[in-house]
């Protein structure tokens, strides 16, 4: 059961993620975005690691989409432009995501002696947060303050100067 729960949500993950990349407007972009976001936590719930689904739930798909789409609201961001993509993200992007792909089957197909059952993977969350809080203190803030600068950004560039406003009002 826990295999066909697996990867059913693992197929709604990846139809989330093609409706993220086929969507023109950029706010059904991120409601796609959560919906891969709830299926991985999802998968993390099916593999027993229940305190990452409950981060995975609370930090990205709660508090860091609130924050993508006030950020594209704030931006006014319209309908996104579509091009046909360049002849080397062509060449070089099909070969490679055709190798990718091979090298996921096969490891799928090859012998699963030797490999944890789901579920019996160690990752209490004392020791989790022992890692992330001690050991990864420095990458784990210097990631927050990345997200805090790009929505300064974001801010900035969607701020328009009272004086450029007045001048379009009198030409």
């Amino acid at each position: 059961m826990h295999l066909i729960l697996f990867s059913v949500f693992g197929l709604v993950c990846v139809a989330g993620a093609v409706n993220l990349l086929l969507q023109r407007h950029p706010i059904n972009s991120a409601l796609s975005l959560v919906v891969v976001m709830g299926a991985l936590a999802v998968e993390y719930l099916l593999l027993g690691a229940e305190f990452v689904a409950a981060v995975q739930v609370i930090v990205y798909a709660g508090a860091i989409m609130v924050l993508f789409v006030f950020v594209i609201m704030l931006l006014n961001a319209g309908e996104e432009e579509q091009t046909h993509g360049s002849r080397v993200a062509w060449l070089l992007g099909l070969p490679g995501m055709l190798a990718v792909t091979v090298l996921i089957c096969w490891a799928l197909i090859q012998d699963r002696t030797g490999q944890v059952a789901i579920g019996q993977l160690p990752g209490h969350p004392a020791d989790l947060a022992q890692l992330l809080f001690h050991q990864f203190l420095l990458p784990f803030e210097v990631t927050s303050i990345l997200v805090l600068i790009a929505i300064m950004g974001a801010v900035v560039l969607a701020a328009r100067p009272e004086s450029v406003q007045e001048t379009k009002r009198e030409q």
